[in-house]
């Protein structure tokens, strides 16, 4: 038996990155998946590999009638959804004074508002299944700040507000709210929001404690963690996944 065998989940930015990884995951521990994301020929491929387990869905976490769809589809396939892991995400580099209201917005968009989506969506399901699990990917810029990325950092920050919010309204009906923050993780994020550059991030593992950058399945494993009932009395808390990038300050030497 698998920490996830019975359960369904949807998976948002799922088609690469720890959001693949994570789904891989939870395949691999029983569960059945519906694979969410704008990256059609990327999300079918992992569908693809994982057989009757998984299932692919576009959606674009901003917007309303593609999680209304999305929610039908999952339903549809699977009967029900005990997991929503809102791992969707987008970075944008640039100093506050350059920061156009159109690039802001747009990140405010993917990371905040589709967050907001995937939680109130799955709010009536959850509740009728008995209760559920929402992990909402924060970041560790959603702990403290980082120049050039005031409206990740905002967008970081207001998904680790809206989770205890919805882990003190959503208590009593099961459904529990947890948020993980990963800190460097290799990902292509990094490369798309430097234009499509390859970035040495070894340079920046080597700043944290661990001295080196994370793993997409790293990650993976904290979100399988949340998603399982081991965490049955967790819910409105960070869980920080950073190689040990917060257990410092400015003044490290």
């Amino acid at each position: 038996m698998g920490r996830l065998e019975g359960k369904v989940a949807l998976v948002t930015g799922a088609a690469r990155g720890q959001g693949a990884a994570t789904v891989r995951r939870f395949v691999a521990e029983g569960a059945r998946v519906l694979i969410a994301d704008v990256a059609d020929e990327a999300g079918k491929r992992l569908a693809d590999d994982l057989g009757d387990a998984a299932v692919y869905q576009h959606l674009d976490v901003g917007a309303e009638d593609d999680w209304a769809v999305a929610i039908e589809r999952v339903l549809d396939e699977f009967g029900t959804v005990d997991v929503l892991v809102n791992n969707a995400g987008i970075l944008h580099f640039s100093q506050l004074g350059e920061t156009k209201l159109a690039d802001y917005e747009r990140v405010i968009r993917v990371n905040q508002i589709g967050a907001f989506l995937g939680m109130r969506s799955v709010v009536e399901p959850m509740s009728a299944a008995g209760g559920g699990s929402i992990v909402n990917v924060s970041s560790v810029e959603g702990l403290a700040g980082m120049p050039f990325l005031v409206a990740y950092t905002a967008s970081k920050f207001a998904i680790r507000g809206m989770t205890k919010v919805a882990a003190l309204e959503l208590g009593d009906r099961g459904i529990r709210v947890n948020s993980l923050h990963p800190g460097m993780i290799d990902t292509k994020m990094v490369q798309d929001a430097a234009g499509g550059h390859e970035v040495d991030l070894s340079r920046v593992g080597r700043k944290v404690a661990l001295g080196r950058v994370g793993q997409p399945e790293e990650i993976a494993g904290l979100a399988l963690f949340l998603a399982s009932d081991d965490s049955s009395y967790c819910t409105g808390s960070e869980f920080v996944a950073d190689g040990g990038a917060t257990a410092t300050h400015a003044l490290k030497i």
